[in-house]
């Protein structure tokens, strides 16, 4: 387009060669364009993989809620065991539930790890898209990208850490003593 706009500045009546040259540069592009657009596989991405990364996340919670849930009962029911000759047997039994409630971390860390791969090949895909369009992003922030993250900073919703807690743990403490 810019080439367009520079061909009519230059020569108001642009002769024939020149304009086929332009057209065929944009008809280029725009073949260019289609592919980089065919590339990205939109449909898979809605059809299968963001859908495969919802479901994947909701088992991930299922998982973490269920095993939470039994080692929470499993204790409850330690600490109510009377105290006597089987005692012993017993909270090794209710220790073993404890250890197979803990293997859900397997299967969520199987389970996040689909999404994060689904999340990277979307990145990719758009990262290669964005470049061959020279796609450049609209000035400022989206404005429920402002009001979100004024919530969670108003309502301290921030989260664990990528990388360590950003308050140490000590300070915390001091917070109670």
């Amino acid at each position: 387009m810019a080439l367009a706009k520079q061909a009519r500045n230059v020569n108001p009546a642009p002769d024939k060669p020149s304009l086929i040259r332009e057209l065929v540069e944009i008809a280029d592009y725009i073949a260019h364009l289609r592919n980089e657009i065919a590339a990205l596989r939109a449909n898979e991405l809605t059809r299968d993989r963001l859908p495969m990364a919802h479901e994947e996340l909701g088992s991930v919670v299922a998982a973490t809620a269920g095993a939470t849930n039994s080692i929470m009962n499993t204790a409850e029911e330690i600490l109510g065991l009377p105290n006597d000759k089987n005692y012993r047997a017993t909270v090794e039994a209710r220790m073993n539930d404890i250890f197979e409630a803990c293997t859900f971390q397997d299967i969520t860390g199987q389970r996040i790890a689909k999404v994060v791969e689904a999340l990277r090949q979307l990145e990719s895909r758009l990262s290669r898209f964005a470049s061959a369009v020279k796609a450049k992003d609209e000035g400022g922030i989206d404005p429920e990208e402002v009001e979100r993250r004024v919530r969670k900073e108003l309502l301290i919703l921030n989260g664990p850490q990528l990388h360590g807690p950003a308050v140490a743990q000590d300070e915390i403490d001091a917070l109670f003593a």
